[in-house]
């Protein structure tokens, strides 16, 4: 709470500067937004590929009974729903475009993929752009699509290995790099109220207010919309399809979604979940202590709503046709990269960062929605909790 009124402090101050209409202080503001922007770069990449490497490669110790099996069959529905909403509800509501042309917001990155028509990109050749040849490759292009296909392989492959010495070297040691960018991360959020009064300084100095609240007001309206569907609507129909009341296991399971939504992480509120679905719902130790972990780790609806709806609305500011084969290929990516995004502190933000940097997207939109990223993220979390307690409910019934 204490830092999400710190971020809201940052953001009013930030607007304010903005106002004066001072051309040295616009220009300090610019420097600084461009620096956060490339440190935010600097870092995705990397975490989120460990982190699906990471995610993936536990399958293998987690076993493959069948609670493992429901769990991760209920995950991939509700991920796919959740995603499956947002594109919808993108479509219906149409976010409009930001005057990106006045906007000096960090910095935009070009890729050959970005400079030429995608119109005139077969999905074919795209696809087949997607499939590395070189395993260095992918990492000197910045290609994030080819890297989550190598992670995820990597990771498969990790899982299916038999329990060594080296495999557990293996492991161990891209865990440690994964908790040594996790420490270079909590440095650069401990620092963003800086960074978010650069944001929002360029903002309200270089845009006006008209365009943004049009644009990014349905913007927001799409994603919260989604949560609340997805909360609301699409998990009680999945209760009520096993033969749960939706209001009675929400009602057992406020106080874990409750503290989910002040503490925006699904890590933290785990014992909270696990006990008030043991004490409260009355789901067994032996389907509450293996599935929540389980479910903490791989089963993000709210983070896959996000991905999809964000990153259509960078690719549609960055002049790319949001075809139907185009939103179906992206909720594909969505769900398979939420599911890998496991642990990782602003996860969904760094992953979209990184998935928009890869394809050459105006990533200069993602420093305007940061600032309002942290309201975004408590009801997503809440969600994510909410979609847990779901699925340990259904398992239960079923087993």
């Amino acid at each position: 709470m204490k830092r999400t009124l710190i971020w809201i402090g940052a953001l009013v101050v930030g607007a304010v500067l903005g106002l004066l209409g001072l051309g040295w202080l616009n220009d300090a503001m610019n420097f600084v937004a461009t620096v956060y922007t490339r440190l935010f770069q600097l870092l995705a990449v990397p975490t989120i590929v460990l982190a699906v490497i990471t995610t993936f490669a536990t399958f293998g110790s987690k076993g493959s009974g069948r609670i493992f099996g429901r769990t991760l069959t209920y995950t991939l529905l509700t991920t796919f729903a959740a995603s499956a909403v947002g594109a919808l509800l993108y479509v219906l509501i149409a976010p409009g475009n930001l005057d990106l042309a006045n906007l000096s917001l960090g910095e935009t990155v070009e890729t050959p993929a970005a400079q030429g028509d995608l119109e005139g990109v077969s999905y074919y050749s795209h696809i087949v752009s997607i499939i590395p040849n070189n395993i260095v490759r992918p990492f000197l292009e910045g290609n994030v699509l080819s890297l989550l296909l190598l992670a995820f392989a990597i990771g498969i492959g990790l899982s299916k290995l038999p329990d060594s010495e080296n495999k557990a070297v293996v492991t161990k040691g891209l865990l440690g790099l994964q908790e040594l960018l996790f420490l270079l991360i909590r440095g650069l959020i401990w620092a963003l109220p800086l960074g978010i009064v650069a944001f929002s300084a360029q903002l309200s100095a270089q845009v006006s207010a008209g365009v943004v609240a049009d644009s990014i007001g349905k913007y927001v309206l799409v994603v919260l919309g989604g949560n609340v569907v997805q909360f609301f609507v699409v998990l009680p129909l999945f209760l009520l399809a096993r033969g749960l009341n939706p209001l009675h296991v929400l009602g057992k399971m406020m106080p874990a979604v409750l503290m989910a939504l002040f503490t925006k992480s699904s890590a933290a509120t785990l014992p909270v979940t696990m006990e008030t679905a043991e004490e409260r719902l009355g789901v067994s130790k032996k389907i509450a202590r293996f599935v929540l972990p389980i479910c903490t780790t791989i089963n993000m609806n709210g983070c896959a709503a996000f991905i999809l709806v964000t990153s259509l609305f960078v690719m549609q500011n960055g002049g790319t046709p949001l075809t139907w084969s185009t939103i179906l290929l992206w909720i594909i990516i969505s769900v398979v990269s939420a599911v890998g995004n496991a642990g990782v502190p602003m996860g969904c933000y760094f992953l979209t960062l990184s998935l928009m940097s890869g394809i050459g997207a105006p990533i200069t939109v993602l420093g305007i929605i940061l600032p309002i990223y942290t309201i975004i993220d408590m009801v997503e979390t809440a969600e994510n909790v909410w979609s847990d307690s779901c699925v340990a409910a259904m398992i239960d019934k079923d087993l």
